[in-house]
């Protein structure tokens, strides 16, 4: 796989790419800079769902899901084991045993 891009050199791609004139295609643009359409297709639906100007999740958004769900999972798995243990103790508590 090869090496990402910094981000410094994605964003001045895709301004360039806003900013081209009219008759210019998006073909040229990632050719001039040496790479895909797709990926420049693809970095730049990235920018306008990062600058809000699609409504869709961003990459923080995205990574606070995924921080959440980690955590209700963790929360589920300790509740599980308290659970288990309570059941114990009380299983343990009983009179006869």
């Amino acid at each position: 796989m090869p090496k990402p891009y910094p981000r410094e050199f994605r964003d001045d791609v895709v301004r360039v790419a806003r900013n081209r004139e009219p008759g210019a295609h998006l073909k040229q643009v990632a050719a001039d800079f040496g790479i895909s359409e797709s990926c420049l297709t693809n970095w730049m639906k990235t920018a306008d769902v990062e600058d809000g100007t699609k409504p869709d999740r961003s990459a923080t958004q995205s990574a606070t899901e995924r921080e959440l769900r980690k955590r209700v999972r963790l929360l589920e798995q300790e509740n599980e084991v308290l659970r288990r243990a309570a059941a114990y103790l009380s299983q343990a508590n009983l009179p006869g045993k």
